[in-house]
């Protein structure tokens, strides 16, 4: 009664913790999705969760049926490693270049996990903020680059990892908490804290601040994140972060946030690879690592 698909489905569920985000992280439609949830229903004939919960609460069949995918989905990726082995597919290279200084928190425990899965891969993990990595991609001197601005190049690939929000940071006792959206004029007079990068490689600048031709009073640079939110609980100025990357911060009570606008400022984080290693199992299974691992740990993303 129970298939394979089931236990993908649930697990996408609690993850998710809504119907809508769920089907979007397995690729169906939010009907289809219900449909094989209530079809499952009935063939063990209980409810599995609970209905207009949020978060998500299962009930006790729900929570068997996501014990076995706890146990069985685990099982089953580690049977597809071994196999594309004896295919003759674990060995190669994976050198890795980010543009994304917030990455570190999720990318860390990506290659950790995926060095006990490939230990015959040799890895590599550089930035790409002193050199331009896109070329040097194609060019074969790297193999894949963590990016949110992608370049249409002959040969290279870019696969979405999940997509996120760029939220405006704050101490609690700035002006701009009162109000309920930040407006790109409301940042003429600010000082405001970026990474040390490129202002046109910046979320804020590339898709609020520079089509509205509006330019803050002044900028400052860490490259620290941490830094960055002293800096901002402190009074010091303001910072455009992703959402995920001061989630912490926020629970702490350390410091404050408001969306870029009415719609807010939601960019795509993607994987940049040679088309010509796209199929290569290694790659395969380092990408579907990394967004499982995001998926499980971040907060406030979405599927790209």
């Amino acid at each position: 009664m129970i298939e394979l698909r089931h236990l993908k489905t649930l697990s996408a569920l609690r993850d998710a913790g809504s119907l809508v985000e769920a089907a979007e992280r397995i690729h169906l439609t939010q009907s289809a999705l219900s449909h094989q949830i209530k079809d499952l229903e009935d063939r063990l004939d209980c409810s599995l969760f609970i209905r207009k919960t949020k978060p998500i609460c299962f009930t006790s069949a729900g929570q068997r049926i996501l014990t076995l995918a706890e146990e069985v989905l685990p099982m089953i990726r580690n049977a597809e490693r071994d196999i594309a082995r004896l295919a003759g597919g674990e060995a190669g290279r994976l050198n890795i270049c980010i543009e994304c200084h917030s990455c570190f928190d999720w990318l860390m425990p990506t290659i950790d996990h995926f060095r006990q899965n490939w230990p015959e891969v040799e890895m590599d993990l550089t930035t790409g903020f002193s050199f331009q990595p896109l070329p040097a991609l194609a060019r074969g001197d790297i193999d894949l680059v963590i990016t949110a601005a992608p370049e249409e190049r002959n040969g290279i690939a870019y696969i979405p990892l999940f997509t996120y929000e760029s939220v405006l940071a704050m101490s609690k006792q700035h002006q701009l908490v009162a109000r309920k959206t930040i407006q790109p004029e409301d940042l003429e007079h600010q000082t405001l804290i970026t990474y040390p990068v490129e202002q046109h490689r910046l979320d804020v600048f590339k898709h609020f601040l520079d089509p509205a031709g509006v330019e803050p009073e002044e900028v400052r640079t860490s490259e620290l994140t941490v830094m960055i939110m002293q800096l901002v609980a402190s009074g010091r100025g303001v910072s455009a972060l992703p959402n995920w990357a001061i989630h912490q911060y926020i629970e702490q009570d350390y410091i404050t946030s408001r969306p870029l606008g009415e719609k807010g400022v939601w960019c795509t984080l993607y994987a940049a690879i040679r088309d010509d290693q796209k199929d290569a199992d290694f790659m395969v299974d380092f990408l579907n690592t990394a967004k499982e691992i995001t998926f499980r740990n971040l907060s406030g993303i979405k599927s790209a």
